[in-house]
């Protein structure tokens, strides 16, 4: 019996690589036939040729990070003090962190335009507009990955024992609370910058250079460039994947090191 359950737990595990790798394979076989009469990179090089490609893929990378920079600011502090001083306002704040699943994005993003196209909010060609809606889209997943990691920590000891030492309230978050979830926060950083680089549909109707739209742009104008596309994005989040997974590493080992 105990062969067996080995032996069917390998199979359901091939059968998932072979569900979610297959389709990326033909992507990139599909990807090499930029040229007619054999495989070659032609994709990638006329990929690469193109100025709107990096522009376009740094400003999501600049969206991003500036989303997750954001989402720490607002989030930690947040989930923080509801976890130390409010514990009741808990059930009401984590519903309030589920709402951007329930409202679709078009509805969000139209009711952005609506709402600050005209004074005294007049604010809808700013960036500004497009990484505040980008947080909140990332919110369930930051939130939700910072109160796991508070969960974890006992805030309450850690905040009084930093107190008894004359701490304020900015060193106590900033240099006590923040290392010990520094997994948590990477976690959740990795999660937004997956989501702002493949979201669509607020980079197109605020009109701003983004990684999403320029692939539908390119779906529309091309073959074979597209399919390069996905495979660079793909890429990229297993390459952003392996660094969170090494910054983790070290913010445990660092966590360790302390608690001895």
């Amino acid at each position: 019996m105990k062969r067996a359950g080995i032996i069917w737990s390998w199979f359901w595990m091939l059968l998932g690589i072979l569900y979610f790798f297959l389709p990326l394979l033909a992507t990139f076989m599909f990807s090499l036939r930029g040229e007619i009469g054999h495989l070659g990179f032609k994709a990638y090089q006329n990929l690469f040729a193109d100025p709107r490609f990096l522009t376009d893929f740094f400003a999501s990378v600049m969206w991003a990070l500036l989303t997750i920079a954001l989402s720490i600011l607002l989030f930690v502090p947040t989930a923080y003090w509801v976890r130390l001083k409010l514990p009741g306002l808990r059930p009401y704040v984590e519903f309030v962190t589920l709402l951007p699943f329930v409202i679709p994005g078009i509805v969000y993003v139209f009711g952005l335009i609506s709402t600050y196209s005209h004074p005294p909010l007049l604010i809808v060609d700013s960036p500004a507009l497009l990484v505040a809606a980008y947080t909140i889209l990332s919110m369930p997943y930051m939130y939700r990955s910072i109160d796991t990691g508070l969960q974890a920590i006992d805030v309450r000891t850690l905040t009084e024992a930093a107190q008894s030492l004359g701490a304020g309230w900015g060193t106590i978050l900033f240099r006590v609370i923040l290392p010990n979830i520094r997994v948590a926060i990477l976690n959740g950083a990795f999660l937004s910058f997956a989501i702002v680089i493949g979201e669509y549909i607020l980079a197109q109707y605020l009109a701003k250079p983004a990684f999403a739209p320029y692939i539908s742009l390119l779906i529309q104008n091309k073959a074979y460039e597209p399919a390069a596309a996905t495979i660079i994005s793909f890429i990229l989040t297993w390459g952003c994947m392996g660094i969170i997974q090494y910054l983790g590493r070290g913010g445990n080992q660092a966590q360790i090191a302390g608690g001895h």
